[in-house]
């Protein structure tokens, strides 16, 4: 079905009366409204998705690939009512690399899941020996998402499980329900009953969830220490995780860069989403030899970025998607201001105006361990710190016990790779940042968290291996 418009859509999945009220971050409107669900409800969707995981199993592969390209369709279909909910909700505007580039992304990803086969591989074929690796369906996968990606998050943990034949119970954000209950009643239109559940509370829910017995695997995006809470959870009952953690990126430019030819990636790897995404480059070292130029250059695009409601179509960067997240920035930023840094752009709030809006902030002349270097901000304001060289940068790059990402910047490929070959973290890019692509596989190192997503190893991730031997 297609529906009209965002409104069409919230009153197929809001509560006739009562549930919990969500504003809007950028105006303080309301949104709509959301029925909070309890842990017996969690309980009861559990044992729905297990009924129904032996049938979607034995539909085997081609068939599920068939309706996941169907619920794709129908994502398409509704493609602008999903956007515009999600820029009401989460406060990302409409254009740029926003709510409908989140939207196509949700498309793209649930496609991306069906584009492999998942053969039975053959380790010892001797002659005297035979053996072969195959991949089984787990069961129930529970899936507890982030806000600042709502749509597109669910989508990453949501298809690779069922293409695999798990059935899903999913926990949204309690910061942005909405969108992720409209995107699994887009799906829902499409799938088989019960394969797909979601149950939007509040820590209660997440809480039995990521330690339910009849869970089989979690598949976690959001801070590093919401993670270690849910790995203690998981313990007692063994769960598969997928843990994608906090980031605080780096990004190395080198002596050998353009600094006004690098200026827009830079500038987009540090600030989409309005800064906040895990893999968003969260601190920049560069050399003394070009650093007034790229400051100069960076700080020119950055200029030029508008911010504001999302629903204006001409804004590309819009308000931070809540009042913790917001306090975060302002903390940091103030931390830094007062430590002496320089202020190149931004950290002048206007706490007068509506709505969690924080200006795109550039920070030099910043001591490498000053807290807005240290802690990850997520939101729009990006520390320079200035290295001799990229050894120093390196080393600095490194010091922090989380890597999820990080990106080289050079005019000299061979160099970059021998650079990124140094830096301790789940994805180095080159020129580019945060570029996810979902042939490619992701995930991090250290603290950022373990195991992979995407491309046919983030399928087996979702499969129990196991061997026949004989």
């Amino acid at each position: 079905m297609a529906y009209a418009n965002a409104q069409a859509l919230l009153e197929a999945i809001q509560p006739a009366t009562g549930g919990t009220e969500i504003y809007d971050p950028a105006t303080g409107e309301l949104v709509g409204r959301v029925a909070q669900k309890t842990g017996e409800d969690l309980d009861a969707a559990v044992a729905s998705a297990k009924a129904a995981q032996p049938g979607w199993d034995k539909l085997g592969h081609e068939e599920r690939k068939r309706l996941l390209n169907a619920a794709a369709d129908n994502i398409e279909a509704n493609a602008e009512a999903l956007a515009e909910l999600l820029s009401r909700e989460q406060g990302k505007p409409l254009n740029g690399p926003n709510a409908r580039f989140e939207v196509g992304g949700a498309a793209s990803w649930l496609r991306a899941a069906t584009a492999y086969e998942v053969e039975p591989e053959v380790v010892v074929d001797d002659g005297e020996t035979y053996a072969a690796k195959h991949y089984r369906a787990l069961g129930v996968v529970g899936a507890i998402g982030p806000w600042n990606w709502p749509m597109m998050i669910s989508i990453w943990q949501l298809a690779p499980s069922l293409r695999m034949g798990n059935t899903v119970v999913m926990k949204p954000s309690e910061y942005t329900p909405l969108s992720v209950l409209a995107l699994v009643h887009i799906l829902n239109e499409v799938l088989p009953a019960d394969v797909l559940q979601i149950v939007a509370g509040g820590r209660e829910v997440g809480e039995k969830l990521s330690g339910h017995p009849d869970i089989a695997k979690i598949m976690f995006t959001g801070s590093t220490r919401t993670g270690k809470a849910i790995i203690r959870s998981s313990a007692d009952t063994v769960k598969r995780l997928t843990m994608e953690l906090g980031g605080n990126d780096a990004g190395i430019v080198l002596e050998d860069a353009d600094p006004k030819a690098i200026a827009q990636d830079l500038f987009w790897g540090a600030f989409i989403n309005t800064g906040q995404t895990c893999a968003a480059l969260k601190r920049l070292y560069v050399p003394e030899s070009i650093y007034d130029e790229v400051c100069t250059e960076l700080t020119a695009v950055a200029k030029a970025m508008p911010m504001g409601i999302g629903l204006d179509e001409n804004n590309v960067l819009g308000p931070l998607q809540n009042k913790a997240q917001y306090d975060i920035v302002a903390d940091l930023v103030a931390d830094a201001v007062n430590s002496g840094a320089t202020v190149l752009l931004g950290a002048n709030p206007d706490d007068q105006a509506p709505g969690y809006f924080y200006p795109t902030t550039l920070i030099s002349d910043i001591a490498p361990d000053n807290r807005l270097v240290t802690e990850e901000q997520f939101g729009p304001a990006l520390p320079i710190i200035k290295v001799k060289n990229s050894e120093e940068a390196v080393e600095l790059a490194n010091s922090l016990d989380v890597g999820l990402g990080a990106s080289v910047w050079s005019s000299d490929r061979e160099k970059a790779l021998e650079v990124a070959a140094q830096i301790e973290s789940g994805t180095v890019w080159i020129n580019s940042h945060g570029t996810i692509d979902p042939r490619v596989p992701f995930g991090g190192a250290k603290q950022s968290g373990y195991g992979l997503e995407f491309g046919l190893d983030g399928l087996k991730a979702l499969a129990q291996p196991q061997i026949i031997k004989g």
